[in-house]
């Protein structure tokens, strides 16, 4: 009997961002729970300065992060966009590299605002993870919002505003903010993730520092109000019929979520199931696969949620389309609360991608 075929996995992990090392962290992670005997891995790392980098064919797992900073192969980045684009069938009957699956862990700018999806569309080869839109939108904080609200799903009140409104009348951008939410607030690039350019804001001064500050990652900036809230969240999972992990709860070691509580001091906590009585628990399932929906997400998502303290009122906060995926992230922690492995994640991301692939070769794109 003939054995069967590995399927082959490339895995895109660094990237031109600002989260370039926790990309680094979270294939490093992948990469050494797959399930080797079904899989086989080709590394694709992309440097700071955006070079792309392959490695040979990886039947077992790296050892260290550091094995992860691929010198540069013959052909470089010519030679990955070769392998990306070398198609399926014709690639294997010709005896060419092929990847049968990329699997991208690059978080933030360029991985997870839909570009890099775009690339794997014009590849035509299946990728795990959201579609162009629901990256983009998922990406963009404004966006995001309008979802939501199409949806009906409740959330803290906010203004959004461009660069250009800033410049032109300052004034007016800061009045309507402080008429609108008041003090404190916070202050957000729109296009940033893992709590990138974030401030809270006490006083007309302080936020005027806040946007200037925040102007340094994106041109679109989105204030919200301060809301005294517990933070929830939960992991979704699937295609058309998107099932939710129990919620998890994130106590802060900061005075908000920013990027050094998440990566840095290690004090953050997390509480896995989060204390929560069963039916609001409940509901906040229900209101993560609704927002799933509303930006028409696929593979995987972290849904983000405040629960006010004063009266429990739930407020949907954000969708993360790559979400952290160490065995230590919540994405996974939460699933494993609920009942699926970190291995078995990984084949189920691996099987929707495939699924999408396929359904989408149904459809006509021509009379």
């Amino acid at each position: 009997m003939e054995q069967q075929r590995k399927l082959r996995v490339g895995i895109v992990y660094g990237g031109k961002s600002g989260e370039h090392e926790v990309s680094l962290s979270t294939a490093h992670a992948v990469m050494n729970a797959f399930d080797f005997d079904k899989y086989e891995l080709i590394p694709f790392y992309i440097t700071k300065s955006g070079q792309w980098r392959v490695g040979s064919i990886l039947e077992v797992p790296f050892a260290t992060k550091e094995e992860l900073l691929l010198q540069d192969s013959k052909g470089g980045t010519v030679r990955a966009m070769e392998m990306v684009f070398s198609g399926l069938e014709a690639a294997r009957d010709s005896h060419i590299d092929c990847i049968d699956v990329m699997f991208p862990l690059v978080h933030g700018t360029n991985g997870e605002d839909g570009t890099i999806q775009g690339l794997f569309e014009m590849a035509n080869v299946p990728y795990v993870g959201a579609g162009v839109l629901a990256s983009a939108v998922g990406m963009d904080k404004a966006f995001m919002k309008q979802s939501f609200h199409l949806a009906g799903l409740p959330q803290c009140k906010y203004v959004d505003f461009i660069a250009a409104e800033w410049n032109r009348n300052q004034d007016e951008v800061l009045n309507r903010t402080e008429q609108e939410l008041g003090y404190p607030c916070f202050v957000k690039p729109a296009n940033l993730g893992s709590s990138v350019g974030i401030s809270k804001a006490r006083d007309r001064a302080e936020l005027v520092d806040a946007v200037n500050y925040a102007l340094k990652y994106d041109r679109k900036i989105v204030v919200e109000e301060f809301v005294d809230a517990r933070e929830v969240e939960v992991s979704v999972l699937g295609n058309d019929e998107p099932i939710a992990s129990v919620p998890g709860e994130i106590i802060s070691s900061n005075e908000f979520y920013d990027y050094k509580a998440k990566y840095i001091d290690g004090k953050s906590q997390m509480a896995i199931p989060a204390p929560l009585d069963v039916e609001l628990a409940g509901r906040i399932r229900e209101m993560a696969v609704t927002a799933y929906r509303a930006i028409d997400g696929s593979g995987l998502s972290r849904v983000d949620f405040f629960v006010r303290r004063s009266d429990m009122q739930v407020f949907i906060n954000e969708v993360n389309t790559m979400p952290g995926f160490t065995p230590f992230s919540m994405y996974p922690l939460m699933w494993k609360e609920t009942g699926i492995s970190y291995r078995e994640l990984l084949d189920r991301l691996i099987e929707l991608a495939l699924d999408r692939f396929e359904a989408k070769q149904k459809f006509f794109y021509h009379i």
